[in-house]
C-alpha cells in the first residue's frame, strides 16, 4: 500500500517539476499534453504486449510439460498429483492475487483430492524425471489459472482468448519445427492423412476453441480456486463415462474415490455459494 502512494507521490512531483523546466524552452503546452498522450498510449500497449506474450508464453509450456510428463508416468499416478492443484492454487491466490481462501473452502477440498485417489487408484509408475514434469505441470496449471483470472479481472474473457492464441499457435509451431516434430507431420499428411481424419482434426480444434472460450468465461465468474476444484471433480465423471462408454470395470476402491470427490465438489459448490450470499447480503 505504501510503496504505490510513495511512485505515486514521487513521480507528481517530479513531474511537475519536469513540465516547468520543459515548457520554459519549449512553450506549447498543448503539444506537450498530446506528447504525454502518445507516451502513454505507446507505454501502455507496450506493458500490455509484454503481460501477454508473458501470458501465452505460460500458456503453451504449461500444454508442453503436461503432455511430456504424460509420457513418462502412468495415468493414474498423473491424475493424483495433478489432484493437488488447488493448493498451488490457494497458495498462488495469495501471493498474485491477495485472496485468502476460507477455512471451509480448504476443508471442502480434502475429499476431493483424496477421491482422486481412491479413483485412480491402480498402476502408479513413475520415473523421477516424469515425477518433476508432473508437479512442475501441475504448479504452471495453477500458476495458469490465477494469472487468467488476474488479468480477466479488468477485461472482457474473449479478448485474452484472442491475443494469447496466435501467439501460443506461432510457438508451439516453432517447437514442433525445432524438434523435427513438423517433418514427421509432413511425412504423415503425405502417405497416412485421409478425409475422415482431417475432419476429426477440425472438429478436435472446435472442441478445443469451444472448451477456452468456456474456461475463460467461467475463471472470470468463479474463481482461480473454484476451477482447481472444477478439473478435479472432471476427472472423476471422466472415469464414469469411460466406464458406461468402453464397458471397463471398476473396483471398489475406485467407487469410493468417485464418490467422494463428488461429494466435495457438491461441498465446495455449497460453502462458495453461501460465501457469496453472505457478501452480496
Amino acid at each position: 500500500m505504501l510503496v504505490p502512494l510513495f511512485c505515486y507521490f514521487s513521480l507528481n512531483l517530479l513531474l511537475t517539476l519536469y513540465n516547468k523546466i520543459v515548457l520554459v524552452r519549449f512553450p506549447f503546452p498543448y503539444t506537450l499534453t498530446a506528447f504525454h498522450a502518445l507516451a502513454g498510449t505507446l507505454g501502455a500497449n507496450l506493458l500490455e504486449t509484454l503481460v501477454i506474450v508473458a501470458f501465452s508464453v505460460l500458456y503453451t509450456i504449461n500444454i508442453v510439460v503436461s503432455n511430456m510428463s504424460l509420457g513418462l508416468v502412468t495415468v493414474p499416478f498423473h491424475q493424483v498429483v495433478r489432484s493437488s492443484a488447488p493448493f498451488f492454487t490457494i497458495a498462488l491466490s495469495v501471493g498474485v492475487l491477495g485472496q485468502h481462501a476460507s477455512k471451509a473452502k480448504i476443508i471442502s477440498l480434502i475429499p476431493v483430492i483424496a477421491g482422486v485417489g481412491f479413483a485412480t487408484y491402480g498402476d502408479y509408475y513413475f520415473t523421477p524425471w516424469g515425477f518433476a514434469l508432473t508437479l512442475l505441470g501441475t504448479l504452471l496449471a495453477a500458476l495458469k489459472t490465477v494469472i487468467t483470472h488476474f488479468i480477466q479481472s479488468s477485461g472482457r474473457p474473449l479478448d485474452l482468448l484472442l491475443l494469447t492464441s496466435p501467439l501460443a499457435f506461432i510457438q508451439c509451431v516453432l517447437i514442433a519445427h525445432f524438434s523435427g516434430e513438423l517433418d514427421k507431420v509432413r511425412h504423415y499428411s503425405q502417405h497416412e492423412m485421409s478425409n475422415t481424419k482431417l475432419m476429426a482434426l477440425l472438429v478436435n480444434g472446435l472442441i478445443a476453441f469451444g472448451l477456452n472460450v468456456v474456461s475463460f468465461t467461467a475463471n472470470k465468474k468463479i474463481g482461480a480456486l473454484g476451477m482447481s476444484v472444477a478439473a478435479n471433480v472432471k476427472q472423476v465423471l471422466t472415469i464414469l463415462i469411460a466406464v458406461v462408454i468402453f464397458e471397463l470395470r471398476i473396483s471398489g476402491t475406485n467407487a469410493i474415490g468417485i464418490l467422494l470427490t463428488l461429494f466435495g465438489g457438491a461441498w465446495y459448490a455449497r460453502v462458495e455459494y453461501a460465501e457469496k450470499t453472505r457478501r452480496s447480503g
